[in-house]
């Protein structure tokens, strides 16, 4: 299969839709990467992590492949996984899931890491080739939209990561290259050797710098931006509160911004945002997401969610635009309140280049 435009699955479902009395509909569509070679999808992705992963207790198998059935009716066509997830039962979801409608649909997913050994990185060609085999299986597919490296791994030259890449994407695969939390020196390395479609890195009005240390060079080699966590792991959604339970196998409960007393001085900022809101018809959730669609138009944010309710807000947030002005009040309205807590601890940070 080419790496072009996918084909609307919403679009062909369309009068089917509306007679079930589905609401929301994404039509929008974004382009990742050189206009030579695209990565044409909608314009928000559907991030899967946390349907198995990292989240206190997660929804039953069934109610989470009919939820990504769901987006799927509602346009979504870009869904977002990886080996590490689970491990593996992500993996095998997102590919029950989409099983159906495959050819209508672009899936990411991520190598990087020795889940069978130590835990640590491991971006060596053979493990890579060894993850592509192993995902390509678990999603019951013949190939991988966008390969992601889910972290720089400082023991395996990118040269050797995005060589192998190459050679992974003329056998057909894998279309397209990315990169996850990668700094700018990284990005041109890779680049140089394989085009980079896409890099993923955390992005939302809380985190905010991807804009200093990779936007520029993203926009110099027609590279996309796939936002994760564009909600600050549901916190500028308004759900979290200081008495959320975080500490029962939950991944963000270690992390600084997610202390109570962090979350309950962050809280401003979402209820900020609802004010902004009030007058058009926004919630804080779609404010994060509408702005930097807005403001960018590279960028691809990746919400992650198991409520349809939240799936739907989220996907409702492209039908808004802001304008240069609206942007700057809600950025000096978050700049004046002020971020309280770093997003990663020690280890986490260190995995990443910026």
């Amino acid at each position: 299969m080419a790496g072009g435009p996918v084909i609307s699955y919403a679009s062909g479902q369309l009068g089917t839709e509306r007679e079930k009395g589905i609401g929301t509909i994404l039509t929008k569509k974004r382009s990742l990467g050189s206009k030579k070679n695209p990565l044409e999808v909608s314009a928000i992705q559907l991030g899967c992590m946390g349907m198995t992963n990292g989240r206190g207790v997660h929804p039953d198998h069934k109610s989470m492949v009919k939820l990504i059935r769901q987006a799927a009716d509602r346009g979504c066509d870009f869904f977002d996984t990886a080996e590490i997830y689970g491990p593996y039962i992500d993996e095998e979801l997102v590919g029950e899931a989409l099983a159906p409608i495959r050819n209508q649909v672009a899936i990411s997913t991520k190598f990087g890491f020795d889940i069978e050994g130590p835990g640590v990185m491991n971006s060596r060609p053979e493990q890579i080739r060894k993850v592509a085999e192993q995902s390509l299986k678990r999603l019951k597919t013949d190939r991988i939209d966008l390969f992601f490296q889910h972290r720089v791994d400082p023991d395996v030259p990118i040269e050797d990561v995005a060589g192998t890449i190459k050679d992974l994407i003329k056998e057909g695969k894998v279309l397209h290259f990315g990169l996850s939390e990668a700094g700018a020196e990284t990005i041109r390395r890779a680049h140089a050797v394989c085009p980079v479609t896409a890099v993923q890195s955390e992005y939302s009005l809380m985190t905010r710098l991807p804009e200093d240390f990779i936007f520029s060079t993203l926009e110099e080699l027609e590279i996309g931006f796939v936002a994760y966590s564009p909600l600050c792991r549901g916190l500028l959604g308004g759900n979290l509160t200081q008495y959320s339970d975080l500490n029962t196998n939950d991944i963000r409960g270690s992390w600084p911004r997610f202390q109570p007393e962090a979350i309950k001085s962050n809280i401003r900022l979402v209820e900020a945002l609802n004010e902004f809101g009030k007058t058009r018809g926004m919630t804080a959730a779609q404010i994060s997401i509408a702005w930097m669609l807005s403001k960018y138009p590279f960028i691809v944010p990746l919400p992650g969610t198991t409520k349809l309710s939240h799936l739907e807000e989220d996907l409702r947030a492209a039908d808004f635009t802001l304008t240069a002005t609206e942007i700057n009040e809600i950025e000096s309205n978050i700049e004046k309140i002020g971020v309280v807590g770093d997003r990663y601890d020690a280890v986490q940070q260190s995995r990443v280049e910026y």
